[in-house]
């Protein structure tokens, strides 16, 4: 009877994190450099109250629970608390989760994983089980983990999640000898790639992109697919804008720099020349730094560490083949997101990276993580194979 009653309450306490982890998923394009993070008030079998955090300086979703409740005119006492990450338990924006919890009588917090800040990590928990309130968790870790992993890569390890974004027909090319790709992909593919973009704290092209290209690299509501709430919250903060252009070559006619959202240059020319002071002219958002060189192009490793300075979690590279070569070959990309049409652009269009090997054995091996059609095109999910 006893491992019956262990199994049922292991079965609603998924039930009810799992519906907290959806809860955490409307935030997916908002909460930066927050995480992502839902909570569900549940007594007797019953809900009460539920709640997630939105963007950063609202409430965190405990604490939209607990208003919930108090608007609903509902009592929380004796109530278990589900939440996707363990309640904060220092002083920020907003006070400490788990001193709000405590305060409203909960009896019970299941938590889906331990804070991965190792500064704060398990006080909020602690604090709680000192005023007898009853923790259990982790429960499905590895879901509630997957809503923030730019987040723990940066409380962890001081750098974002980096992913890169390619487009490529069937014969692994990316654009016709003159330069050619518009498009290779459908509508429903370009859509996914506004809500990657939607999600990320930054994008990351480089100079011959921008020159070639010009594109807008902002996020755009009538793109992303998704009811009028959430293209509201996924607009109001346009991801940051990042150009590596070693020489300072940004046209300031760029129409990237009409756009509202700030804009970072990466260069290794003097931030205070004339030409960076055009651009800032041109962009009231812009800012213009000097990198760390390497080889006499920007230190791509610096670029990683100064994002992660910069609060950001997860960040998306856009780019053409030399640049995207580059963060495949030193080590820093974290996923490879692959959109593959099917079309032949032939031997004479361009690579998908440049990537000059000479052996078998000098190859870089991934590990395909998922393979799912997107409108006629097909999405490919790729990790780095480090172990390889």
């Amino acid at each position: 009877m006893q491992e019956l009653d262990k199994s049922s309450v292991q079965q609603d306490d998924e039930h009810w994190m799992a519906r907290a982890i959806e809860l955490a998923k409307r935030g997916q394009y908002s909460t930066m450099p927050n995480p992502r993070v839902g909570c569900v008030m549940v007594k007797n079998g019953q809900l009460l109250s539920e709640g997630w955090h939105q963007k950063p300086g609202l409430g965190h979703a405990e604490v939209e629970a607990i208003a919930a409740a108090n608007n609903a005119g509902t009592e929380l006492v004796g109530a278990t608390a589900y939440v996707t990450l363990e309640p904060c338990s220092h002083h920020g924006k907003t006070g400490p989760c788990c001193e709000a919890l405590a305060a409203v009588g909960v009896a019970r917090v299941v938590f889906g994983m331990e804070d991965p800040n190792p500064q704060v990590s398990a006080r909020g928990l602690e604090y709680l089980k000192e005023r007898g309130i009853v923790v259990d968790g982790p429960v499905l870790e590895e879901d509630c983990r997957a809503l923030n992993p730019g987040f723990i890569a940066r409380m962890m390890h001081g750098r974002p999640l980096l992913r890169l974004k390619l487009a490529m027909s069937l014969d692994a090319r990316t654009a016709m000898a003159n330069g050619e790709s518009k498009w290779i992909t459908s509508a429903a593919a370009r859509s996914d790639v506004q809500r990657l973009r939607a999600s990320s704290c930054a994008v990351v092209s480089g100079i011959e992109s921008i020159l070639h290209d010009n594109p807008a690299m902002n996020v755009r509501a009538n793109d992303l697919g998704l009811d009028e709430a959430l293209c509201q919250l996924a607009t109001e903060k346009q991801p940051l804008r990042v150009i590596l252009d070693s020489a300072l070559r940004m046209d300031p006619k760029a129409q990237l720099l009409s756009k509202p959202g700030k804009v970072l240059i990466c260069t290794l020319e003097d931030p205070a020349c004339e030409k960076a002071q055009e651009l800032r002219s041109a962009c009231t958002e812009l800012e213009v730094i000097q990198a760390k060189p390497r080889e006499g192009r920007i230190d791509l490793h610096w670029l990683v560490t100064e994002l992660g300075r910069r609060e950001c979690n997860e960040v998306l590279v856009e780019t053409g083949a030399s640049l995207a070569g580059s963060f495949l070959r030193r080590g820093l990309l974290d996923e490879l997101i692959i959109y593959m049409a099917p079309k032949l652009l032939g031997s004479k269009a361009r690579p998908i990276f440049e990537l000059p090997l000479d052996t078998m054995a000098a190859h870089l091996p991934l590990m395909i993580e998922s393979i799912e059609p997107i409108g006629q095109d097909w999405k490919i999910l790729a990790r780095p194979d480090i172990e390889s």
